[in-house]
């Protein structure tokens, strides 16, 4: 079986771009057997830059993936009677094998779940944790002023407590119903026997040399021989293997308490820019299930992760702010259209900004999904004009005062995938280690994070706290929005996206393109991106929506274009079955049946 991903994986990274397909010819293979080159080459021609999902609907079950092997691997699962959460163990634990540079066993992670038969939401936070010995100017320099960003990054400094192992391990243990062991199989025997290198990943290896030659165990994996991985050669990590081996046998908490943890805290303390993680904070870390943050949009119930995710409230903000406006009757093509769609944007990341962070040491303001505060929000917006400055609003007077304007230089990584088993359970998670092949130490087989980067640099400003600042055992804010939408109390969206603080404006957009626009979810996820998060108007390079630049600068933005590389993949519910869509930009896959 793990010969047949590899090839799989290879006919898809060497398609011929210009023989790739629009569509799939089959939808998903009709047997439990893996789909191989022999027999699907022609439905899977695709090129690994530009895979998309398909029109027919799945009827049984479906997982949507930014990655093949990923996607694979968990329609085996599904395909051979395993639920969604067993399905998202297997998913998870091959993408910190092949995405290295996005996800893994050294960061955290969001899970969104609707259990059928309960027929209810949970959120689960697997977020890091800061060193309990953090001091609150863990990123200022010795002159008092913020570092420079990757002079933080890299090393030890920036590692936060992981947190995806023990949101795998405890959710399988309530939750899942295959082996624990039998889960962690296919990810080792791929590291073992080893996989194919994608073009995106060798990219991503060549563009950051300098940072990753920094630590000789990531230099000597990814540049063996000292030259940079390249697109189609096959890859094994044994190290991996062995670590997945040891939590199969011992299970997941053994990650926290053993050779693995404590590799870790040398790793990390040991590093040019040490870090101050230890082995209690392994020891203390856990799980929480956080209350589910929802909000009404037009006739959907639009639910996700709450803080420490500014993702959800600031998603709902935004479409909250939109409502009071009718944008089904306003064209997408329209630079006026995406100029409402901005200032609302512009608005909510104003109040995430002040008041979101950690819920566990920062009281949330009430009322900043209120529909009363957000028409008042709305009411500020100028149709055909940029607002010169825009600042957080008041929904409580009191913590308005209490903080300061903090920010947080939260990076384009991460992952995200979604699952629907045969009973009806969902699983929506977005799972990263921040910045691109995060602290760049590597430690067993797989990158740690370099998550606490997410917090604010400055503790204080202007005399007040920052919200985000550096705390012991804290919990960076995060802009991750693992989404499920409900109609009539029924599902009818799950989706999410990797990009930073850019997943926010990525989902709302996606979101209003489906539920005002009634686009078609591939062609959702297709459109140009147009974002604003702070004032500046940024279109997607060499798309479409560049031709919008003369009309925004005419309403006063600056405008830039740039690559927005997001990582749309959803599923939608219709009444003829179940529709999923991969985002173009990366090279996911989605199988069903």
């Amino acid at each position: 079986m793990m010969k047949s991903y590899i090839l799989l994986f290879l006919s898809l990274i060497l398609a011929d771009p210009a023989n790739a397909q629009q569509t799939t010819d089959e939808y998903a293979p009709e047997s439990g057997d893996s789909i191989n080159a022999g027999n699907h080459t022609k439905s899977l021609q695709l090129n690994t830059l530009n895979t998309i999902g398909t029109t027919k609907p799945a009827k049984q079950f479906i997982v949507s993936s930014a990655n093949p092997l990923a996607s694979q691997t968990a329609y085996d699962v599904l395909n051979n009677g395993g639920n969604a959460i067993d399905a998202m163990v297997a998913i998870q634990t091959v993408l910190g094998l092949v995405e290295p540079q996005s996800s893994g066993l050294g960061g955290g992670a969001f899970l969104v779940y609707y259990d059928a038969k309960e027929q209810s939401i949970s959120t689960y936070d697997g977020r890091e944790t800061a060193p309990i010995k953090a001091p609150d100017d863990l990123f200022m320099t010795k002159d008092s002023t913020p570092m420079q960003f990757f002079d933080a990054v890299v090393g030890g400094r920036s590692v936060g407590t992981p947190g995806t192992v023990k949101l795998l391990w405890e959710i399988h243990k309530t939750h899942g119903s295959k082996l624990w062991s039998e889960l962690l199989s296919p990810a080792i025997a791929l590291a073992n026997q080893g996989f194919i290198v994608s073009p995106r990943l060798a990219n991503a290896i060549k563009n950051d040399e300098t940072r990753l030659t920094s630590d000789k165990t990531s230099s000597k994996y990814f540049f063996p021989k000292g030259q940079a991985l390249l697109g189609g050669e096959t890859l094994r990590n044994p190290e991996y293997a062995n670590t997945l081996s040891l939590l199969s046998k011992h299970g997941g908490d053994y990650f926290y308490q053993s050779e693995i943890s404590q590799a870790i805290v040398s790793k990390v303390q040991s590093a040019s820019n040490p870090g101050y993680l230890s082995q209690v904070d392994f020891h203390q870390y856990m799980i929480k299930e956080r209350k589910p943050s929802c909000s009404l949009y037009r006739q959907f119930e639009i639910c996700g992760m709450g803080p420490p995710s500014s993702g959800a409230i600031t998603v709902n903000q935004t479409l909250g702010i939109l409502s009071n406006f009718n944008l089904a009757n306003r064209s997408p093509d329209k630079a006026e259209t995406w100029q409402l769609i901005a200032e609302a944007s512009r608005l909510s990341f104003a109040d995430r900004g002040l008041y979101i962070a950690d819920p566990d040491y920062v009281q949330l303001p009430k009322g900043l999904l209120a529909p009363e505060y957000l028409k008042q929000r709305a009411a500020l917006i100028k149709a055909g004009k940029a607002l010169e400055k825009i600042k957080a609003g008041t929904p409580d007077h009191h913590l308005a005062k209490q903080f300061s304007l903090g920010r947080s230089p939260e990076q384009a990584s991460t992952s995200h995938f979604v699952i629907v088993d045969k009973a009806g359970n969902i699983v929506s998670m977005t799972s990263t280690i921040e910045n691109g092949f995060g602290s760049r130490l590597m430690v067993k087989g797989f990158l740690l994070n370099n998550e606490l980067t997410d917090f604010s640099f400055k503790s204080k400003q202007n005399g007040k706290f920052i919200a985000n600042r550096v705390e012991p055992s804290k919990r960076p804010r995060s802009s991750m929005a693992p989404t499920i939408v409900l109609k009539d109390k029924k599902p009818y969206l799950a989706l999410g996206s990797p990009g930073g603080s850019s997943i926010i404006p990525y989902v709302a957009n996606a979101l209003i393109a489906i539920l005002d626009w009634e686009m078609p979810i591939q062609k959702a996820f297709d459109l140009p991106h147009i974002i604003n998060r702070f004032g500046k108007m940024e279109l997607e390079a060499r798309t479409s929506a560049t031709k919008h630049i003369q009309a925004f600068s005419d309403m006063g933005y600056q405008v830039t274009k740039k690559g927005l590389n997001s990582g749309l993949h959803g599923v939608l519910f219709t009444p003829q079955g179940m529709l999923g869509a991969a985002d173009k930009r990366r090279e996911g896959l989605v199988l069903g049946r």
